[in-house]
């Protein structure tokens, strides 16, 4: 632990004791947050997109958990654009806000804006996506995100019957010809759930139970710029086209989110898959409503259900006590390394649901309703 020593300043200066662990989460101080009364402040919120439905939701239901704790919220969403994202954090910098909430595009493109925000004593929230190689990015509200990646594979060997739905061992044998697909390489989550699912599929594919008969395992060839549809559906035609002739057919496909999930699909359903009712197991995550009312329809086997209600909730008790000049609760204080510190986060839990569950998890939570999944 580094103390930095009381100082006498002279005339009538505050006084202030900064104390940083390493390793643990940090005390923020009223002068860091914003000298001053913060009740009522400036909170900025910036969010990657609109065109992803996850996001929809934790934009608004940001926005609704902060307003409830009285702050005023400047919500933006730049559509997958960098240029734009680091313009609105310039724009909210300028208007004075207190506090910066960030889910970024590009986790490694925002270290004139994380900058700045230092110089103004603002601190900073990523949201989600870790930001990365600037230390001026204080807390990091998140899911376990390497246990996303073991629930996704867990589920596709589920799904093949290579394990039973409570773990233990299946009755199907293989082999089992499966596809690997991974999200955003700037997205440092992405990464997470990719290492997450190797962790539990790579001895299968090291005994033969499972294997990917394009070839394609590592992360950068399977990995999915932007988390686009478009993206993942051409790259699905052409292993399809080049790999899977004939009798051959794909048993699987690891899928990160939901949106590749279907983009997978509308890829499989141009090859002839599904035409007797059957799809390989496709997994998932987000719980987009598109994805589980395929996964009803028996499409889309699973996703991985993250409550965004709950993320935007602890996110927002973690501004107000910072704005207050309190140390916020945090859980992870060791593994979320942005390349220039560890930054202390808070993590949530995530549930994956098929068809057996959606209704408890989905439905009876509240998430959806039975009108919405029709």
């Amino acid at each position: 632990m580094k103390y930095t020593r009381l100082m006498a300043a002279l005339g009538a200066a505050t006084l202030v004791t900064t104390m940083a662990a390493c390793g643990s989460s940090e005390k923020t101080t009223e002068k860091e947050a914003g000298s001053g009364n913060n009740s009522g402040a400036l909170i900025g919120i910036t969010m990657p997109t609109k065109s992803s439905e996850r996001w929809i939701h934790d934009g608004d239901n940001l926005k609704t958990q902060l307003e409830g704790l009285g702050y005023k919220v400047d919500l933006q969403y730049a559509e997958n654009d960098i240029p734009t994202q680091t313009q609105q954090l310039d724009s909210q910098i300028t208007k004075g806000a207190k506090l910066l909430i960030i889910a970024s595009i590009d986790g490694t493109a925002l270290s004139t804006q994380l900058d700045n925000a230092k110089a103004a004593n603002i601190p900073v929230i990523a949201y989600d996506r870790l930001i990365r190689d600037n230390a001026n990015v204080d807390y990091y509200t998140t899911f376990d995100n390497f246990k996303v990646g073991v629930q996704q594979a867990t589920s596709l060997l589920t799904g093949l019957g290579v394990l039973k739905a409570d773990g233990s061992k299946g009755d199907a044998k293989g082999p089992f010809n499966v596809e690997l697909f991974a999200g955003s390489p700037d997205d440092n989550n992405a990464t997470f759930f990719f290492n997450g699912a190797k962790s539990i599929l790579d001895p299968y594919i090291k005994d033969g139970t499972l294997v990917v008969k394009s070839g394609q395992t590592d992360f950068k060839t399977v990995a999915t710029l932007r988390w686009d549809p478009e993206t993942a559906q051409k790259r699905m035609e052409n292993i399809l086209t080049s790999t899977y002739k004939g009798s051959v057919k794909v048993n699987g496909v690891l899928s990160p989110y939901d949106g590749i999930s279907i983009g997978i699909l509308s890829a499989l359903k141009s090859g002839g898959y599904g035409t007797d009712g059957k799809y390989p197991i496709v997994t998932g995550q987000d719980a987009e409503l598109a994805s589980v009312k395929s996964i009803i329809k028996g499409e889309q086997y699973s996703t991985i259900y993250k409550d965004t209600r709950q993320l935007a909730k602890v996110t927002g008790e973690m501004a107000d006590a910072i704005l207050k000049g309190q140390t916020p609760q945090t859980n992870n204080t060791t593994d979320y390394d942005n390349g220039k510190k560890v930054v202390p986060a808070q993590l949530l839990q995530s549930v994956v649901v098929d068809k057996d569950n959606y209704q408890k998890e989905i439905v009876d939570s509240g998430y959806y309703t039975v009108d919405q999944l029709k």
